[in-house]
């Protein structure tokens, strides 16, 4: 982790910030998981023994440390996804992939609604995490459409929104856990 220096070039951070950035992430994590993405900022920073001044010294909004709590996940799903391109069976993995993508989004109450947000407005640092996720899943989709597995007029930008749709209503229907695999299954069926 590095910061800027007044020319711009960046400089590693200072033993002490690194360690309040790693306790913020540490609790960021936690309160989410209890929470969900809406909960407040000023108990991530008092869990984190910081001021809310230091966490917004680190994370300048809720997108900035969503971004950074979720990173590893979306680094996660994304090698996920470089596995399944050599898969036999290209819409077969589409699918797993998709599936891996509602359980991810699923993880934190708040995070499908962040998602879909996040995937209309390229300015948000969770758009950060979201950009290289639609690119791996381009690159499942364009496989499974070169199979012949899937219609050419389904988009990439289509099922990440109907994986976070699926995901939403999970999240709204927590004593159904077999909801999702019923929407993935159900909304499936229209792609080929």
């Amino acid at each position: 982790m590095a910061t800027s220096t007044a020319m711009g070039s960046p400089r590693p951070m200072r033993a002490d910030a690194r360690r309040n950035y790693e306790r913020l992430l540490t609790e960021a994590r936690a309160v989410f998981a209890e929470h969900g993405t809406d909960a407040s900022l000023e108990e991530i920073a008092r869990r984190s023994g910081v001021g809310i001044g230091t966490l917004y010294r680190h994370f300048p909004n809720r997108q900035a440390m969503m971004n950074a709590v979720f990173r590893e996940a979306a680094d996660s799903l994304l090698e996920y996804s470089h596995r399944l391109t050599c898969a036999a069976r290209p819409c077969e993995a589409l699918i797993a992939w998709l599936r891996a993508l509602i359980s991810h989004a699923s993880e934190y109450r708040g995070l499908a609604r962040a998602l879909m947000s996040a995937s209309r407005d390229e300015s948000s640092a969770l758009s950060q995490c979201c950009v290289p996720l639609y690119e791996a899943g381009e690159t499942l989709l364009a496989r499974a459409r070169a199979a012949g597995s899937v219609r050419e007029d389904v988009s990439i930008g289509d099922l990440m929104q109907l994986t976070n749709a699926i995901a939403l209503a999970a999240e709204q229907t927590p004593d159904d856990p077999e909801l999702p695999d019923r929407l993935l299954d159900l909304t499936l069926r229209g792609l080929s």
